[in-house]
């Protein structure tokens, strides 16, 4: 665990040095671009945050090559050289598309070259679906559901990145909370190559968030940018996939283990990568229906995203900020709580995960409500009162 804490350390430290280096280097020479219709912010910043992040996580992963610790990492060089190369791509096109306004056929072109480098030639591919004995039998159907899996989360990503601090604070929680469970994982069933991999893939994406972090928080200095959520979304789908797309069905199927016969139990360990993702998936989602819909491009801006429906209900930013944070912390905490409970024999396996889901969203809807209406709700129970 020392090793992961040396890690998370190095590379948040390294990317909070960039970040100030590479604001200032923006600010001096006015790079950033003009403020556009559905932006929130009012002053011109720079959206430069995803080239500290790059050399953030560059830095950890060359210094990583000379450590012993992470050396089972490196056994397949070509795993981690195919991820930095990527990420390289998507940084690249995403800083040009904040400069230049790209047109959405070259961003989302890049994104698919980027992730066939992931999974072509670096190899992270989902193997096997970890429920029942189902297997990806087919080579090509285990790389274009890869493919398409790390396309879809770098444009969720992509897409709720519209707030001080919002996707930055959302990948350091969903981050932190898969680090744990592949962790878990790889201490007590699978010390694999590929494991290790995804638990050193999400130990720096949290060095990377938390390090970017300060400059973000409201009121920004800097966003992250396109270069920023691709990248995030990049190195989020490929730990998920490396970690879970190649748990081996026969280690998923002792009852002992994992608790097979119950039914919630079985679908955990596939639960989880999505959770994490789960409400940048949700935006994307409604935001691809509500532009289809219309007969727009589903990559067409608007300013109809899950986070300026919370603006638009009175909250402020950073209360809409604070409301994504506490419900990506449930959901994900609560299916942790399951996979734990079903390992490790708790009284009930996953039903204190559940309860604590349902606590959890209770109190989570409460807060999201339009402060206005919580307002006169508490005003006329104090009313009631006197």
């Amino acid at each position: 665990m020392r090793d992961y804490l040396f890690a998370f350390v190095i590379t948040g430290g390294l990317t909070f040095v960039f970040s100030w280096v590479v604001w200032r280097v923006a600010m001096k020479f006015g790079l950033h671009p003009a403020i556009r219709e559905r932006d929130v912010h009012k002053n011109p910043t720079p959206r430069l945050g995803g080239v500290a992040m790059f050399i953030g996580m560059l830095g950890f992963f060359v210094l990583s090559s000379q450590l012993p610790a992470f050396a089972i990492v490196w056994q397949e060089p070509s795993m981690v050289w195919s991820l930095l190369g990527a990420a390289a791509l998507m940084v690249v096109v995403g800083v040009a598309d904040d400069l230049w306004d790209l047109d959405w056929m070259i961003k989302l072109g890049a994104q698919f070259v980027a992730a066939w480098v992931v999974v072509f030639l670096g190899g992270i591919q989902i193997f096997y679906l970890p429920f029942g004995q189902q297997v990806v039998v087919s080579s090509w159907v285990s790389i274009g559901l890869s493919i398409l899996l790390i396309v879809i989360v770098m444009n969720a990503v992509n897409f709720i990145d519209g707030l001080d601090g919002l996707v930055a604070g959302v990948c350091l929680i969903a981050n932190a909370v898969f680090f744990a469970y592949s962790a878990m994982l790889v201490r007590d069933f699978d010390n694999s190559e590929q494991s290790n991999t995804g638990v050193f893939i999400a130990i720096v994406l949290l060095g990377m968030c938390a390090g970017f972090l300060p400059f973000n928080w409201n009121p920004a200095r800097m966003f992250m940018g396109d270069a920023g959520a691709l990248l995030l979304g990049l190195m989020m789908a490929s730990s998920a996939i490396v970690v879970t797309g190649n748990l081996p069905p026969n280690l998923l199927s002792d009852n002992d283990l994992f608790g097979r016969s119950q039914l919630l139990g079985a679908f955990i360990p596939v639960i989880l990568p999505v959770v994490i993702v789960l409400l940048p998936l949700v935006d994307f989602g409604l935001a691809v229906v509500r532009r289809m819909a219309k007969g727009k491009s589903p990559f067409s801006p608007d300013r109809k995203h899950l986070h300026h429906r919370m603006l638009d209900m009175g909250h402020t930013d950073r209360n809409a900020v604070f409301v994504f944070y506490a419900w990506t912390a449930v959901v994900s905490l609560s299916v942790l709580l399951m996979y734990i409970g079903t390992t490790k024999g708790w009284p009930g396996r996953y039903w204190p995960g559940v309860a604590f889901l349902v606590i959890g969203c209770i109190a989570c809807v409460i807060v999201t409500l339009p402060p206005a209406r919580r307002t006169r709700t508490a005003a006329l129970e104090r009313k009631a009162l006197i």
